[in-house]
């Protein structure tokens, strides 16, 4: 019998998910200036429901499902799990959830806040920069230059996913700048291949799932900030760590890495530990440029796809692939 062919009398058994560590306090357990703002925001919006619109609370309270236990406010409505959604377990039914319109926008739920402190007060300096007289008027171009870098780097274009069986998706949008053997990788149980994709500012940030796997294990590791190009930063830098089961016999499993920057200092992960994933579904991003790495279990039959220099895009350019059926 070939040697990566696994029955399922010899096949592991499904993996126990290890509780949220401490230290991943948040979706975005570095913290930061606006996620700060937009936590005090959230405080003032709950006391106004509170005071003002008790109906609507209790209406929302009526439809929630699952347990708020965990979470370090209360949960009122959907817009506050934004921050804590891996903390708890409660959520709405997407006929009760009134805010999951915003998911479906073609920008990122999670750069509003970044939109709106920065985008408003560029945008009335270009209005400013308009009316004054003589030349100065041209330097409008510069804020309306960087408001629209802004709306590129939280656009969420949508994906198409390859659903043919054996498929590994890339993770992220980007270049990829290294391929490199892993003898052996404790989590994978053997040895890997990891594939580095760096992300430049011009890039969507917003990470994909590459294939249909389960979430086992997360890890927050505080760390430096150097440039995302340097093989170095993979060790040093602040990342996110995200071991994942395939949903499918025979259960392989893989890492995915989010890598902060030099420029890029927010990571966001909202998943929770036992989450299902789909390819290609949408589980967080990387502010400003990046790196994200993938990494796979190295078998008999693994063909990977790419190479260094190549383009990806996340959810649709095929990375690896696997004999159908094995």
């Amino acid at each position: 019998m070939p040697a990566f062919i696994t029955t399922p009398e010899t096949a592991p058994a499904r993996a126990e998910p290890l509780p949220l560590p401490e230290n991943f306090v948040s979706v975005q357990p570095g913290g930061g200036t606006c996620y700060r703002v937009e936590l005090a925001w959230g405080r003032w919006r709950r006391w106004w429901l509170k005071r003002f619109r008790p109906g609507y609370v209790r209406r929302m309270a009526a439809l929630r499902r699952g347990s708020a236990d965990g979470a370090p406010h209360e949960i009122l409505d959907s817009r506050d799990l934004k921050f804590c959604r891996n903390r708890c377990t409660c959520h709405w039914d997407p006929a009760d959830d009134r805010f999951r319109w915003r998911r479906n926008l073609r920008l990122t739920h999670w750069g509003f806040a970044e939109m709106q402190l920065i985008g408003w007060p560029l945008l009335a300096v270009a209005i400013g920069l308009a009316f004054t007289p003589g030349w100065y008027k041209l330097l409008a171009v510069v804020p309306l230059t960087v408001l629209g870098w802004m709306v590129s780097f939280f656009r969420n274009p949508p994906r198409r996913t390859p659903s043919e069986p054996g498929l590994i998706i890339s993770p992220a949008d980007g270049k990829v700048v290294d391929i490199t053997r892993i003898e052996h990788d404790e989590f994978i149980g053997g040895a890997a291949v990891r594939i580095g994709i760096f992300l430049s500012i011009f890039n969507v940030h917003l990470n994909r799932s590459p294939v249909d796997a389960r979430v086992i294990e997360l890890r927050y590791v505080p760390g430096e900030f150097l440039d995302a190009r340097r093989p170095e930063s993979g060790e040093r830098n602040e990342s996110t760590w995200i071991g994942l089961e395939e949903e499918t016999f025979p259960r392989r499993r893989l890492i995915v890495r989010q890598i902060s920057g030099a420029i890029a200092r927010r990571i966001v992960c909202d998943l929770r530990p036992g989450e299902a994933l789909a390819r290609g579904q949408q589980f967080g991003m990387i502010k400003f440029g990046s790196r994200t790495e993938l990494i796979l279990a190295e078998e008999e039959g693994l063909s990977v796809e790419v190479e260094v220099g190549r383009r990806v895009k996340a959810g649709k350019t095929i990375m690896a692939r696997r004999p159908e059926g094995k």
